[in-house]
């Protein structure tokens, strides 16, 4: 175990759903790490869909999937609430005193009164190229997420995807790295105009490679890569390649939630409507992920389910303390916590 974490509550999905959780339990002043195994805020609206309209928000006759998930972070901001992306949860155990100890992929534990899944449709988890024999260099050459940078230093590394997250990563990386070579099957990309120019400029430089095929084949001993070959349409090109990092998109699956010993039904969670509490005392879930009689797979429902499970967990962590119920419009206490008096 790397570290250990003590917080009021601890949110599992940093989508839109999960960002407005940090804004409710906020006003109640509660304290939310926010766990989610992308490299960003924003769940699907930020990986799969940016640049989507969205023309239910209460309020905006339309806003880009981006443009929600960047107005939920400015809300959020004067809470302060401390993100850990690229980590997925695996384990949740029950104390003797009624908290939780949440555990995540890279040892880090959080010791909690209460936990939020709003993790969608379940976690994403990366999906693996087809590549034979890519298994045996997992964790210790190729990697689907970057934890920390200082591990690609001085190495050969070859980035696969079209992608924002293939994009961003071999601009931040190639100042790191003796190489960095990108690899997508065409000429055209997915990412945001302004790093798919940056990255021309580097090839252009000299300063990396562009290569258009797919890879075929990765080769190296006891886990450790030497060099992958790349199927372009000129023949077989054969590259230099210490660490790898692809890019091939998502799945959605529940993980290692399925083994908390919840409730589920059809892989979702059933709740109540009063706390959207699941079966565990404690452990709350909100938007995709739940479900009750009348429920509507909608971002705005989940602001509903937001509003009221935080009220449920202020009780949990704060069991002694009074609460009132104060408008935003008109408590200057709840005003002073926004910074706007």
């Amino acid at each position: 175990m790397s570290e250990r974490i003590e917080t009021d509550v601890v949110i599992v999905g940093a989508g839109p759903v999960g960002l407005f959780a940090v804004f409710e339990l906020g006003l109640l002043d509660l304290k939310a790490h926010v766990v989610d195994i992308l490299d960003r805020p924003g769940g699907q609206c930020a990986e799969l869909y940016p640049e989507k309209p969205i023309y239910d928000i209460p309020g905006f006759p339309e806003i880009k999937a981006q443009g929600l998930v960047d107005n939920l972070m400015a809300q959020i901001r004067p809470f302060e609430p401390t993100f850990h992306f690229s980590r997925m949860v695996e384990s949740l155990e029950r104390q003797a005193d009624g908290r939780m100890v949440l555990r995540t992929d890279d040892g880090t534990a959080f010791l909690t009164k209460a936990v939020v899944i709003a993790a969608g449709g379940g976690s994403f988890q990366p999906k693996r190229p087809p590549v034979p024999g890519i298994e045996a260099y997992e964790g210790t050459s190729v990697f689907y997420a970057v934890r920390k940078m200082d591990a690609f230093r001085g190495e050969d590394v070859v980035i696969v995807g079209g992608g924002d997250s293939a994009l961003d990563w071999t601009l931040n990386l190639q100042p790191l790295a003796r190489s960095v070579t990108l690899v997508h099957r065409r000429d055209e990309f997915r990412a945001a105009p302004d790093s798919v120019k940056k990255m021309r400029g580097l090839v252009e430089s000299g300063a990396m490679k562009l290569v258009l095929g797919q890879v075929a084949s990765v080769a190296g001993e006891g886990g450790a890569l030497s060099s992958l070959v790349v199927k372009t349409s000129a023949g077989p090109v054969e590259l230099p390649a210490t660490r790898m990092l692809p890019f091939f998109g998502l799945t959605m699956k529940l993980g290692p939630i399925a083994d908390w010993g919840l409730n589920l039904h059809e892989n979702l969670i059933p709740v109540d409507t009063a706390k959207f509490e699941s079966s565990e005392p404690g452990i709350f879930a909100i938007g995709d992920i739940n479900t009750y009689p009348g429920k509507l797979k909608l971002i705005l429902s989940g602001f509903h389910e937001a509003a009221l499970m935080a009220q449920a967990a202020k009780r949990i962590v704060s069991p002694d303390e009074r609460i009132v119920f104060q408008y935003t419009t008109s408590s200057t206490n709840l005003q002073r916590k926004l910074g706007v008096v």
